[in-house]
């Protein structure tokens, strides 16, 4: 029985932790659409776009001209 509740206990502290570690957030466009995201948008200073990873997965990117602005959940 031990063998079983040490390796579910590390599993829900693991678990615990990476939910912990996600910060959803909305970026508010110029034309006043909202986009929400899994995590805070990352800025590119070489390139001036936002990266982010939408809420259906995929990666995205917009310009910082179309950025209104970047609020957390």
């Amino acid at each position: 029985m031990t063998q079983r509740i040490v390796p579910a206990l590390f599993l829900a502290i693991g678990l615990a932790t990476l939910a912990g570690c996600a910060s959803p957030s909305v970026i508010t466009l110029t034309d006043g659409r909202e986009i929400q995201t899994v995590d805070k948008p990352a800025y590119d200073e070489d390139s001036g776009f936002y990266e982010f990873e939408q809420l259906d997965g995929k990666r995205a990117t917009i310009n910082k001209d179309q950025v209104q602005t970047v609020k957390e959940l």
